[in-house]
């Protein structure tokens, strides 16, 4: 009866330090929403900056490649950077972000993009709750997506060569796989991350660059997700 009474104690253990593991990686997933946003709201508020910004290619290809090098970086060099390195660019990424997004209020309007925005968050909310709780291994539901991905990737580069694949009913199929795409990488990511979890090593330096990591991965899964429903459902500006 001990025996079984240690077990389940030290399983208990494990439940919680998981769940404040995946409260810390929610909370900088947020908060990095919440920077990206605000910086896309403010800067939206002066179109004329948003438009130099759009038709200045030299620093709108730069803004791009400097949010994908931001990424490549933190994912390559994260086991070799102090906590406070990987926090800064975790925060630089979704700060550029931000400033790219604040283009998407010269093509959408702002009422369709809030009610997608709050659309995703409850779907995303929903998708990760039950990656974190399901027993089911979603492993293969990780693969089915990521195929998924890198098709999505290879129409995405595609379409700068032809823009045309993008209109009309492709445009539409192209959304719908990517929201299907983005939807089971968030239930999958989440249990992904749950379960790289390193018991034992809470509040320690690698402790918060796994949090980190996991905050960036949900943060990108959000992110992709908000761009595939505005493509479907946003009303776009006259």
């Amino acid at each position: 009866m001990n025996s079984d009474m240690t077990q389940t104690s030290g399983q208990a253990s494990i439940a919680a330090e998981n769940v404040r593991f995946m409260t810390g990686v929610y909370r900088w997933m947020t908060f990095g929403l919440l920077l990206t946003g605000t910086v896309a709201y403010l800067l939206a508020e002066n179109e004329q900056t948003v438009i130099q910004i759009m038709t200045n290619r030299i620093l709108f290809w730069g803004l791009i490649i400097a949010q994908f090098g931001s990424v490549i970086y933190l994912s390559a060099k994260i086991n070799k950077m102090s906590a406070t390195a990987a926090t800064s660019i975790y925060l630089v990424y979704a700060l550029l972000t931000g400033i790219t997004f604040s283009t998407i209020f010269l093509v959408y309007t702002r009422e369709s993009i809030q009610s997608v925005f709050f659309l995703t968050a409850f779907s995303f909310a929903g998708l990760s709750m039950f990656g974190f709780v399901t027993k089911r291994d979603l492993g293969p539901v990780g693969t089915f997506c990521h195929m998924g991905l890198y098709g999505i990737i290879g129409f995405s580069l595609l379409s700068f060569f032809f823009p045309s694949m993008l209109g009309g009913q492709m445009g539409t199929i192209f959304s719908l796989v990517g929201v299907i795409v983005f939807a089971g990488l968030t239930a999958y990511d989440t249990q992904k991350i749950k379960n790289s979890n390193i018991i034992g090593n809470e509040g320690t330096a690698e402790d918060h660059k796994e949090t980190i990591m996991g905050a960036l991965t949900l943060y990108l899964d959000f992110i992709n997700l908000f761009l595939m429903l505005l493509r479907l459902m946003g009303n776009r500006r006259n």
